[in-house]
């Protein structure tokens, strides 16, 4: 079994970001990257400073294992951890294949968001299909939006989306419509439909769409679709060591993402239900990294 100061688990912008802290601290780290997660799609990130016309996701995502490439503290794994112990200070990460520890582990393992499943879904998402206002909501000026989900929180973004156009439908995808009368009621207002159907098919090229096509039969053309079906935290390596979790399920981390288990921390979209960016990531899996860091001295070169 080999040995490292830290493994982090998960290879978005919250883990690399945190492997490249440790490798400036001089700490020994294995970067567990299952190939999985927002930072694989087609997404064109117009948010994170520096980049003018923006940056592809991907692109962020290779340049920062480039960077990483320049500090042999780092070994990248392949490896989907599949489960995780802590026994006497020390905690072990398995996967099918071979297992291994270190003294803290930091957690990167994001979300799963819920997209809609129809015959090459897939290649729609980070193209034409998103599931964030912050992100995206600027590219839909002007553009036939249909926002996806059933709940009071899928009208709300609805109705915000109104800042960048007026061509907006609410489609539950459900056989449940949770959103309320007074919600419903804003709709309507707004003059934005309010279908309760499902897809069951899209049209479209490249990744983009042109129209679904629903359970009833109907066509409904688009140029963009937001899905706010939610998304699920992916919190089963820290729930198998004890970890808090918050009533939504994210991992509770304090201002330097410690969590309350000794060693242990978390960054990026797993730690909350609100603003999943990429910036954010970025910060977290610094803070992570310099908080595991003074972990790992001795007692005798801490000033606490």
């Amino acid at each position: 079994m080999k040995e490292y100061e830290v493994m982090v688990i998960g290879g978005g912008p919250a883990g690399l970001s945190a492997a490249l802290y440790l490798a400036r601290y001089d700490r020994q780290v294995a970067l567990f990257d299952a190939g999985q997660g927002r930072s694989t799609w087609h997404q064109i990130n117009h948010n994170y400073l520096g980049f003018p016309g923006g940056v592809a996701a991907r692109e962020l995502r290779e340049r920062g294992y480039q960077q990483l490439a320049e500090y042999d503290q780092v070994e990248v794994l392949k490896h989907k951890i599949d489960g995780l112990r802590r026994e006497q200070g020390m905690f072990y990460a398995s996967s099918q294949a071979d297992e291994w520890c270190s003294r803290a582990v930091i957690l990167c393992t994001g979300v799963i968001d819920h997209y809609p499943h129809f015959d090459g879904w897939d290649e729609y998402v980070g193209r034409s299909m998103f599931w964030c206002i912050t992100c995206d909501g600027y590219g839909c000026k002007n553009a036939c939006v249909v926002v996806l989900g059933n709940t009071n929180a899928s009208a709300s973004e609805a109705l915000q989306l109104q800042r960048f156009t007026p061509n907006l439908t609410v489609l539950t995808n459900s056989d449940d419509c949770l959103i309320d009368e007074q919600f419903q009621r804003r709709l309507k207002k707004a003059n934005i439909a309010l279908l309760h159907d499902k897809i069951i098919a899209a049209d479209g090229d490249n990744g983009e769409l042109k129209a679904i096509y629903l359970k009833s039969g109907q066509r409904v053309e688009l140029d963009q679709l937001f899905s706010q079906q939610g998304a699920t935290p992916k919190t089963e390596l820290a729930k198998s060591v004890g970890a808090l979790l918050s009533e939504q399920g994210y991992i509770c981390v304090d201002t330097e993402q410690k969590t309350n288990v000794t060693g242990l921390y978390a960054a990026g979209d797993v730690t909350r239900l609100h603003s999943h960016q990429i910036t954010t990531a970025v910060h977290e899996g610094g803070t992570a990294a310099s908080a595991a860091n003074y972990f790992l001295y001795p007692a005798e070169l801490k000033d606490d």
